[in-house]
């Protein structure tokens, strides 16, 4: 897997942005649920496109939530429910924007270690115990962000198994994390006959 390239759309112009863009990777991990990885995380380049070229948590902080939720909305939706999507959404930028003046970067920039860095994450809006887990495996594999213990916080994440958006650095890598997906589902459906 190359460092530092999370490539999971197939479009340039979208993995760029959640490469370079800390508030595009968190929101496509947010996004990241009951709908295919690569529309997750092709939605913050659409979302960035109908808001003007650019993501700013204040500004979305600052949006009216009906608005976002229009942006989130217009065809193509960018998730599949769109209108509770851009609700967390807006959310997770005010709290970027009250948390970290706007610089959603410092979620992970500014960690004293690694439990900080857990703690940091698992508080924003819509990261639940699993996501918050892959997001510090996405920090790790991806961008090189990797506290001393950092493992132990992403749980299995963290090891080489391609199970997650986080051991995706191509088409490649996402054929493996969906066979593997589909094998586990596939296990635990003969454990239940």
């Amino acid at each position: 897997m190359a460092l530092g390239t999370l490539a999971v759309t197939g479009d340039e112009v979208a993995d760029a942005l959640v490469n370079t863009e800390p508030l595009a990777l968190l929101l496509a991990m947010l996004l990241d649920q009951q709908i295919p990885m690569e529309w997750a995380f092709k939605s913050p380049s659409r979302l960035a496109e109908r808001l003007g070229g650019k993501l700013d948590a204040g500004a979305v902080a600052a949006m009216d939530p009906a608005d976002l939720e229009a942006a989130f909305c217009a065809k193509p939706a960018l998730h599949r429910f769109p209108a509770a999507m851009a609700r967390r959404a807006h959310e997770l930028c005010r709290h970027v924007t009250e948390q970290y003046d706007g610089d959603a970067g410092a979620v992970w920039g500014r960690a004293a270690d690694s439990g900080d860095l857990y703690d940091r994450v698992r508080a924003l809006p819509g990261y639940g115990e699993e996501k918050s887990m892959i997001f510090l495996a996405i920090l790790a594999k991806r961008f090189a962000v990797r506290p001393d213990g950092w493992a132990a916080y992403a749980g299995p994440f963290a090891d080489d198994t391609p199970r997650s958006v986080a051991d995706i650095d191509g088409p490649e890598a996402l054929a493996r994390v969906r066979a593997w997906k589909k094998d586990q589902k596939a296990a635990g459906r003969s454990k239940q006959d």
